[in-house]
């Protein structure tokens, strides 16, 4: 089986090389990919120091596992991080992230990359955060420890969630059951997947979502953003649209177009592309401006019809502290492949809304089920549920209050991942090194 998984990663990596020459992600990733040893040749690892190895798939995840690769930093100082991405949509934002020594892609997952990766990096750690299971290289990490002890690096996955339709729970599946078996810990985020995983004779460590953790300290944290402070300063109801994909808009954009009533929409795209804003722009009946743009406070010394109502952020790495200045948040993704980060929003006590994809990901069930998020499948649906909750302050707050509520309730998942890190180190984190 191991012969087919490695022919399918080929495969892919084959078809991401054609279709580089018509797709900037695409470019991105073959570029990368490329260059992953450069990094390591600018700052090259001490080796008199051990190394913790975290990957993350893309950007999401890496605010995932940033509270524990903080954690472990403060805790543990002696410790090199390393941190890998799959994704140009998390190396490219992240590539900077002074909390890390060392911030590359990670190379394909052939058993040859695998073996040069690890000769590379030595880990004494190794931390895979929430989906990333991948053959050649937990294997490898489980045969022997590259920095010369002759034993496994202790391999933690952690925020992990497992569902029944996953290929580790059919019949045919036991190469993918074999790969959880290379891992020291699997702290996942639910009943649920604890519930899977000893089905198939797996234990794992129920222990929340470290995105909780995250968020919060995004709250506690916050960044003052003066040019959107001005352009929220009236008093006027605000709805913050995060990650917006072009099917959202769809749906928002004929939504806020017959609002008649005083509201500001701050709106930041998921991906930024000129092309895409401009035709959004177009398509809105009432005036708008780019957070590129301002360099005064919005409307101020303007008429009256000349006051932007809509704020487009044409930047990366805002999104999450633009949440503080909302009345309500819209979160795209949810008439796509799935529902963007909820939780960012949810920290600052806004109501939520989002489309009928969703179902995925156990915050907005629980949200939704507990009256803090409405989702919605149409036009018609989000306008009856957005002015309801314009209209309504009463409800609007308690929606909200309910959101704040359910992020403070479940912190405390770091601590977690961190009492296996602590109980590794009373071993020695399986080398000596610590």
């Amino acid at each position: 089986m191991h012969y087919l998984y490695t022919l399918s990663i080929l495969l892919y990596g084959l078809l991401i090389r054609l279709a580089a020459p018509f797709n900037r992600k695409a470019r991105l990733l073959v570029a990368g990919r490329a260059a992953w040893r450069e990094p390591f040749r600018a700052k090259p690892l001490d080796p008199a120091r051990p190394v913790a190895w975290f990957h993350a798939a893309s950007l999401g995840e890496f605010e995932q596992g940033r509270p524990v690769i903080e954690a472990l930093r403060a805790t543990y100082p002696q410790y090199q991080i390393v941190l890998s991405f799959f994704s140009p949509s998390g190396y490219e934002v992240r590539k900077n992230y002074a909390g890390a020594d060392v911030i590359t892609y990670l190379p394909a997952d052939t058993a040859a990359n695998a073996q040069e990766w690890l000769a590379t990096v030595r880990p004494q750690l190794a931390f895979f955060i929430k989906y990333e299971f991948w053959y050649h290289y937990l294997h490898a990490l489980n045969e022997a420890n590259p920095a010369g002890a002759g034993q496994a690096v202790p391999t933690i996955s952690f925020s992990a969630i497992f569902r029944p339709n996953q290929l580790f729970f059919k019949p045919w599946g036991g190469f993918y059951r074999k790969l959880l078996t290379y891992f020291r810990a699997i702290l996942v985020q639910n009943q649920e997947s604890v519930d899977l995983l000893r089905g198939i004779g797996i234990d794992a460590i129920l222990a929340g979502d470290t995105r909780f953790d995250r968020v919060a300290q995004v709250a506690a944290n916050k960044r003052d953003i003066p040019e959107v402070a001005a352009f929220a300063a009236d008093n006027v109801p605000t709805l913050v649209v995060g990650s917006a994909w072009a099917a959202d808009m769809a749906v928002l954009i004929p939504m806020i177009n017959q609002f008649s009533a005083p509201l500001r929409v701050i709106i930041a795209p998921h991906e930024i592309h000129d092309a895409d804003i401009e035709r959004w722009q177009s398509q809105l009946t009432a005036p708008s401006v780019r957070f590129s743009s301002l360099t005064t406070p919005p409307g101020r010394g303007t008429a009256p019809g000349e006051v932007p109502r809509y704020l487009f952020i044409d930047n990366i790495g805002m999104l999450s502290s633009l949440y503080q200045y909302g009345t309500m948040a819209y979160i795209g993704g949810a008439f796509g492949k799935g529902l963007h980060n909820c939780l960012e929003a949810a920290t600052f006590g806004l109501p939520l809304l989002f489309g009928p994809n969703h179902r995925k990901f156990q915050e907005a069930v629980d949200l939704v089920a507990q009256g803090g998020a409405f989702a919605i499948s149409n036009t018609d649906e989000l306008t009856q549920a957005f002015t309801r909750l314009y209209e309504n302050a009463p409800t609007r707050e308690r929606a909200g209050a309910i959101c704040k509520a359910y992020v403070l309730d479940n912190v405390g998942a770091t601590g977690k991942v961190m009492g296996i890190v602590d109980g590794l180190a009373l071993q020695g984190m399986g080398n000596g090194a610590a």
